[in-house]
């Protein structure tokens, strides 16, 4: 079987998070890419481990430089994927991007291997319900997420699986049956 690249998207709170931690908790031959952001860590994020954390010099140098895969901006801070991350990990595994839309798409540009799924809510109530739980944001970014969820949803045709997250066990399923598929072929 070979390793494959595989860029996961959704809308904030659609459980993108959460599916990719249980994937990799799951799976031995599956890694999450490591991006850069601009953005400060989180609370109980690690730089190196949640994201290489650069300040925005740092991170446009780069990208004048040619190393990331992708890259964009949103919500005021750019996001990045390195490329040796990427190609050093494929060589023992498959490697997991946990990236919005433009990010995938652009991926698949640069990698036209790569594997796109969109992970989308079981309705848009419940997603709502999902972003607001997660206490994480400002009302003011809620709201920001909540207007691109939309555009991030009309895009999904452009993917090569939807996976509607409407219970955790069966979309991980179906999320392990796209992996095993892809590695075989």
């Amino acid at each position: 079987m070979r390793n494959i690249l595989m860029a996961i998207s959704g809308p904030s709170g659609v459980g993108k998070g959460t599916l990719v931690k249980e994937l990799i908790s799951a799976r031995t031959d599956v890694a999450v890419s490591v991006s850069c952001t601009t953005r400060a860590p989180r609370e109980g994020e690690k730089d190196g481990k949640d994201y290489f954390f650069l300040t925005r010099e740092e991170f446009l140098r780069r990208a004048a430089e040619g190393e990331f895969l992708e890259y964009d901006e949103h919500f005021g801070n750019y996001y990045g994927t390195p490329k040796s991350f990427v190609r050093e990990t494929l060589r023992e595994k498959s490697v997991i991007l946990e990236i919005d839309v433009v990010g995938a798409l652009n991926a698949k540009k640069v990698f036209p291997d790569c594997v796109l799924i969109m992970i989308v809510p079981p309705s848009a109530e419940e997603l709502k319900k999902r972003l607001r739980g997660r206490h994480s944001e400002t009302e003011e970014q809620i709201q920001t997420r909540l207007a691109r969820i939309d555009y991030e949803l009309s895009q999904k045709h452009l993917y090569d699986y939807v996976v509607v997250n409407d219970a955790l066990e069966s979309a991980l399923s179906r999320l392990e049956g796209i992996l095993d598929a892809e590695k075989r072929k």
